[in-house]
């Protein structure tokens, strides 16, 4: 003889008749809150930021030097703190506020443009100058990565 176990066999309780289904979500509705919002577009500039570096810094060496070497070091001092500092990075951005680490990071990397900014709009941006604070707005963008 095949018994049905009880659980089995019992109907499911209905459910609530309140509850909604969730409305389709557009791929815009995370703007709708103001602090996503603000964080998004101070992203986004950050970014455009960096790339006008990239291309910015590159064609400065350039005009400083017509060492092949020189010029892809440019790239080298950009990507290099990612495989230095990025695993350390994850880490800090699991322990500290993400908040303050973003601050930081992001007045790091003005900090080291505006130095950057002021050097070569004075004629003082050697190669060596140009590829140490390239360097350094690496290195803000990897501890920024993470957070």
């Amino acid at each position: 003889m095949h018994h049905t176990p009880k659980w089995h066999t019992a109907s499911p309780a209905p459910l609530p008749q309140t509850v909604a289904p969730p409305a389709a979500a557009s791929a815009w509705s995370p703007l709708a809150h103001s602090l996503f919002r603000l964080l998004w577009t101070a992203t986004v500039v950050s970014n455009v930021g960096t790339w006008m570096h990239n291309v910015g810094a590159a064609w400065l060496m350039t005009s400083l030097t017509a060492s092949p070497a020189m010029i892809a070091l440019v790239q080298a001092a950009t990507s290099l703190p990612v495989f230095l500092v990025g695993l350390l990075a994850g880490a800090l951005a699991d322990i500290v506020d993400r908040c303050r680490l973003l601050l930081w990071t992001q007045g790091w990397m003005l900090a080291g443009a505006a130095v950057l900014g002021v050097l070569t709009l004075v004629g003082a941006t050697t190669p060596w100058v140009l590829l140490i604070l390239t360097f350094v707005l690496g290195l803000g963008a990897a501890m920024n990565a993470p957070a």
